[in-house]
């Protein structure tokens, strides 16, 4: 089976108000059908959460909530989740969110028993971008959340595929 990981906030969820509940948790157009195809497809689809740097406090209850409702939705729709990962740094450690990016990736890969070469990792931010071309995986930009402005920033992996979102990459990728 295919493994994509995928960054949670500006790619599954709108991020223009990150959600620290569940009742503010709403998906971007399309994603969770997005998911749901990637299943369809033969793909494993795991969310690799960054939330503990993002220097806004969530408690763990209130991220598992958003957690099992995304999980939920995506459900709803024919589709799974098959695990969500969580940087293992909280809020108040001053800690490369880089670095923590490529310690959860090497830890899904440990774990799916899988060589990241070639694995699509989808996100918004050129933090996920530049971790995803450090673990020697694809670098997949959409331009839902902050996309459009990471678009132009500097930096960006060379080889870095752009999409309008994850509706757009599901469809591209599986043909």
């Amino acid at each position: 089976m295919k493994l994509i990981i995928l960054d949670q906030d500006g790619v599954i969820n709108n991020s223009s108000a990150v959600a620290h509940k569940s009742s503010e948790w709403s998906p971007i157009l399309g994603s969770l059908e997005a998911i749901a195809y990637l299943n369809q497809m033969g793909c494993r689809v795991v969310v690799a959460s960054n939330r503990s740097c993002d220097r806004k406090a969530m408690d763990i209850s209130a991220f598992n909530a958003i957690n099992d409702k995304m999980c939920k939705a995506v459900n709803q729709v024919g589709g799974r989740i098959d695990a969500i990962f969580l940087s293992p740094q909280s809020n108040i450690e001053k800690y490369n969110c880089g670095k923590s990016l490529i310690t959860m990736f090497e830890e899904i890969a440990l774990r799916f028993g899988a060589d990241l070469n070639n694995v699509p990792i989808v996100g918004d931010e050129l933090r996920y971008l530049r971790a995803a071309e450090f673990v020697g995986a694809i670098p997949i930009m959409v331009l839902t959340g902050k996309g459009k402005k990471t678009k132009n920033a500097k930096g960006l992996p060379k080889g870095t595929k752009s999409f309008a979102d994850l509706s757009s990459f599901s469809d591209a990728f599986t043909k």
